[in-house]
């Protein structure tokens, strides 16, 4: 039931870099992602520690990669004055509070992450038998919590990996939350609300602590939340007053679910680099025809008159992502009783997809013809999040006590 303080009310995500991104990435990612920076707080940053995990042996690829995802993440419409990018290693304090996390992980915690089997049984070409990549979940707890982030954009196969970070948060506060005279430094803070709303929270956490009043829980938290005159130390004891714990330092995430990407493969398959059926975002009109022009059809249309069934063509899973319900009416049509043919289906298709990718590449031709300007908005967001970054270690140093000198 932890809910954190509204200023920390933020949205993290990231991605690995894996170089210039297609319609899958922009239709199941980077479409929420333009969306939520209107929303709230967003640090989103490239993942190149993360690459490392399975990518150890060759590196080299990784450098360009970077700077291809983040020319595209601009053209899709991430704004640097909306969200706060930056790369994942130009921030340390992510891998200082990953190596503390890790002291009081349960191996068995990592073990136990879906993925972590998973990975390794579809990548059996690679040797993952490595520290790295057991304790990556762990990485992304620290990304998270390294920020206090309050929500975790993600899909329903990674919910495990912000569950692993509610658990090691909760931990964290457990072991480090006792503040010597907690409950009075909490009733010191609650005075500083004024008697009238002092009294109010008083209330609520002895029906949420004696009788077990989940709303009256909630309605304390929202009270907490609208004091202007208290600091956010003060904040941060009091939610855990309420809930009968200690100081919560790292305050639990919670995972944000998007809807799966919708966008199809070229063969129908989900759009993916591994299976060759990508369409880039950058990739020129010409490409572009041409892909959607020879993608596979419904094999039972051998000829112009043989009626078809759009449920077994990858093509009709293009219009339901892109045509109106008349268009889709037509194909539907059009392709039972073959009064059209293959070509004619396709090009609405090609039409609204070289639509959808004219204002990316023409803004992506921007920043390719201005790297420097590219690598300045980077290096801006390094640093705001590495500001905030080093406030939340300097705090965990102190809990742990190690902050001497």
């Amino acid at each position: 039931m932890n809910t954190v303080a509204i200023q920390h009310q933020r949205v993290l995500s990231g991605m690995r870099p894996t170089g210039r991104l297609h319609l899958g990435h922009y239709h199941g990612v980077l479409k929420n992602w333009v969306q939520l920076q209107h929303e709230y707080e967003c640090f989103l940053f490239v993942a190149d520690w993360h690459a490392l995990t399975t990518h150890y042996e060759d590196p080299s690829i990784i450098e360009q990669s970077v700077w291809d995802m983040v020319v595209d993440w601009l053209a899709a419409g991430i704004s640097p004055g909306s969200a706060k990018m930056f790369i994942q290693s130009k921030v340390p304090e992510h891998a200082e509070l990953y190596t503390l996390l890790s002291m009081i992980t349960p191996l068995s915690w990592l073990e136990r992450v879906p993925s972590y089997k998973d990975q390794q049984e579809k990548l059996k070409e690679k040797d993952l038998a490595t520290y790295g990549f057991l304790g990556y979940p762990l990485l992304q707890s620290a990304d998270i919590l390294i920020y206090k982030a309050g929500m975790v954009p993600v899909g329903e196969d990674q919910v495990a990996h912000v569950e692993l970070t509610r658990e090691v948060a909760r931990r964290f506060n457990h072991l480090y939350g006792r503040e010597p005279d907690f409950e009075e430094k909490a009733k010191q803070a609650a005075k500083k609300m004024g008697k009238k709303n002092a009294k109010m929270l008083f209330k609520y956490r002895k029906e949420y602590q004696e009788k077990g009043d989940v709303e009256a829980l909630k309605v304390a938290q929202a009270l907490l939340e609208s004091q202007q005159n208290i600091s956010i130390g003060d904040k941060e004891r009091l939610f855990g007053y309420l809930e009968g714990s200690g100081k919560i330092i790292l305050p639990e995430p919670q995972a944000l679910l998007t809807p799966a990407s919708k966008m199809p493969g070229l063969d129908g398959q989900k759009m993916s680099k591994s299976y060759n059926n990508t369409i880039a975002l950058r990739d020129d009109t010409d490409n572009v025809a041409t892909k959607l022009r020879t993608m596979p059809t419904d094999p039972a249309r051998v000829r112009r008159n043989d009626p078809g069934d759009p449920g077994k063509c990858p093509v009709w899973q293009f219009h339901r992502v892109y045509s109106s319900a008349d268009t889709c009416q037509w194909v539907q049509d059009g392709c039972k009783h073959a009064t059209i043919g293959c070509l004619e289906c396709k090009q609405p298709i090609i039409d609204a997809v070289l639509m959808e990718l004219k204002p990316i590449q023409d803004r992506a031709r921007e920043y390719e013809g201005d790297m420097s300007a590219v690598k300045a908005i980077i290096n801006e967001g390094n640093a705001a999040a590495r500001e905030v970054a080093r406030d939340t270690l300097e705090e965990v140093r102190k809990a742990m006590g190690i902050a001497y000198l």
